[in-house]
């Protein structure tokens, strides 16, 4: 009898290992673990009368189908590619694919990282360079040129690797992002994916950010050597008071990248780039009027 409460008390203890779990989660940018399926996507782009477009760009030596949503017109120049964190889904961009004075300015693009969304949901690709390899492949397959990368989080240092492979990426934008090897911040909670007995309890997004994290600060720390060569305009903005990436990122950028603006966002944590628009906006724009000029 008691090595069968003790198995119980064992499982309960478990339950509530998983409850703290998520509820962390759900205090951070992990809550971003959403998806939206094309057909949604599409309907709010139908009532808002914007026309855009769903696509996959199909990688058949991985079988990786990658989801892009695109929202384009022939007339436009400069071409604005997102990409998300982790856990989350290009859905995290959705203030910026339907903001009117974007689209009056560029093309704008947002992709499902791969294991996110609907780019194979749950297989995870934890290395950056072969992440940036792919869009620099659906770049060209495209033919997109005066391309400026935006990244939040996780994706600030994949925009900056994608400019390094790609010479249409003309400028770079990463906000909040989780760049610096040695300043990785642990997040606890992560352990959880990659024991097997709890990682079950996980839900599928943030085991593959879970995954991602757990080899992060390796994969960044076999990039840093060519962050020097990348000599086009790079924004790093950041929250003075983020929690998730700690703001000290922003040394390590002004001492690696030659051509970096650092912007600081007083007050302000690691949500900026869904939640505060309206302080990336003003800086997007000038970054894409400045590439213009160069253009």
């Amino acid at each position: 009898m008691s090595y069968f409460l003790s198995m119980k008390s064992y499982r309960n203890l478990l339950k509530i290992a998983g409850l703290f779990f998520i509820i962390s989660l759900l205090s951070s940018c992990t809550v971003l673990q959403w998806r939206e399926t094309d057909e949604e996507i599409m309907k709010r782009h139908r009532k808002l009368n914007i026309p855009a477009q769903i696509s996959y760009f199909e990688v058949d030596s991985l079988d990786l189908n990658i989801r892009v949503l695109e929202v384009s017109e022939q007339d436009k120049e400069i071409n604005l590619l997102f990409f998300h964190g982790s856990p989350s889904s290009l859905s995290a961009w959705n203030g910026y694919m339907t903001d009117s004075l974007l689209m009056e300015k560029a093309n704008l693009y947002t992709v499902d990282r791969p294991g996110y969304g609907y780019s194979n949901f749950g297989d995870e690709m934890t290395s950056i360079d072969l992440q940036a390899q792919l869009m620099s492949a659906l770049i060209s397959e495209r033919k997109w040129e005066n391309v400026i990368a935006i990244g939040s989080s996780y994706g600030g240092p994949l925009a900056a690797r994608l400019a390094i492979l790609n010479p249409d990426v003309k400028a770079v934008m990463m906000i909040s992002p989780a760049i610096d090897p040695k300043n990785e911040k642990d997040i606890w909670a992560s352990r959880l994916t990659q024991w097997w007995i709890t990682r079950w309890m996980v839900p599928t997004g943030y085991r593959v950010a879970g995954d991602e994290k757990t080899v992060h600060a390796q994969e960044l720390a076999r990039l840093e050597k060519d962050w020097a060569i990348l000599n086009i305009p790079v924004v790093h903005i950041h929250g003075d008071i983020d929690d998730i990436v700690p703001y000290e990122n922003v040394h390590y950028t002004k001492k690696v990248f030659p051509n970096i603006e650092i912007i600081t966002t007083k007050e302000t944590g690691h949500e900026i780039a869904w939640a505060r628009k309206d302080l990336i906006l003003p800086h997007l724009v000038k970054l894409i009027e400045k590439v213009e000029g160069e253009k």
